[in-house]
């Protein structure tokens, strides 16, 4: 969609009012992006699987909403992910989010086993019902799902803004919508 520009809460802010995020990699600038179609999870349809419920029943893991921002979107940005050789989640994106968060813009979801966060997630929240997902990470089977349901269970969102197709996402009930109807929500 574009290129350049910077992250500033006033860009980042004005990006994501209009279906807009930043998506690059370290050696790259900053580029911009609004998919057509849009990958988005309506909470009324997610899917969990049987197998899931039992490990949700079954888990000793103590989730909490914004209580480790830094270390959640730190850690997103250490995992190494299948076909990517890097991260897209640079300092400057670190930095740039953490200043959403601190203004209340950006959430934090994390997994706990006892002391020791073993999953987590973070995304724009814009106060408009609609959570925008930026990045998840485990390092535990299953802990960033367990986030991310529990999550979606006790929150009123009407819309997830998954941007971009996952399996994950997929199989948890997301679904393409038109980039336009998308952007009819967010308004």
């Amino acid at each position: 969609l574009a290129i350049g520009g910077d992250l500033s809460v006033e860009r980042l802010l004005l990006a994501y009012k209009t279906g807009i995020f930043p998506w690059f990699e370290n050696d790259e600038p900053i580029l911009w992006w609004s998919p057509n179609p849009r990958f988005v999870l309506f909470p009324k349809k997610l899917k969990v699987s049987k197998s899931m419920k039992q490990v949700l029943r079954n888990s000793n893991y103590v989730v909490t909403i914004n209580k480790a921002f830094k270390e959640v979107i730190y850690q997103c940005s250490k995992i190494k992910r299948d076909g990517q050789s890097g991260t897209w989640i640079t300092k400057g994106m670190i930095d740039a989010y953490s200043k959403l968060h601190d203004l209340g813009y950006a959430t934090s979801v994390e997994v706990w086993d006892n002391d020791n966060l073993v999953g987590g997630l973070y995304g724009v929240d814009l106060g408009n019902k609609v959570f925008c997902g930026e990045s998840m990470f485990t390092k535990r089977s299953n802990a960033s799902k367990i986030g991310f349901i529990t999550f979606i269970k006790n929150s009123d969102y009407k819309l997830i803004d998954c941007q971009v197709y996952t399996r994950l996402f997929e199989s948890l009930g997301a679904e393409d919508i038109e980039r336009d109807d998308f952007l009819k929500i967010l308004i």
